[in-house]
């Protein structure tokens, strides 16, 4: 196997049709790239979590930010359980 190749006289990946197929693909179904900050807790324990789970942690950011969207997945608050207690209650009491 040589050390160096010479690639001066290869097609470029856009003049090969498999290979621009394939671009057009991912393309169509890319994310989007963003630069936010936060916190290194959050990114230390996104880190760790992925590592237990043998998963990427800009995969488990996005699996939390998606599930946040999801109005059905919204967290159950004191204050919601106590509201959901008494409306049930006073339907029973009635």
């Amino acid at each position: 196997m040589r050390t160096n190749y010479d690639f001066s006289q290869a097609p470029r990946a856009k003049d090969v049709p498999h290979l621009t197929a394939l671009r057009t693909k991912s393309k169509a179904a890319s994310k989007t790239r963003i630069s936010i900050l936060v916190d290194a807790e959050v990114i230390a324990a996104f880190r760790a979590r992925a590592e237990a789970q043998g998963r990427g942690y800009q995969t488990l950011m996005n699996d939390a930010l998606r599930a946040a969207l999801d109005p059905d997945a919204a967290p159950v608050t004191i204050s919601t359980l106590r509201a959901l207690l008494d409306e049930r209650l006073s339907r029973a009491n009635e």
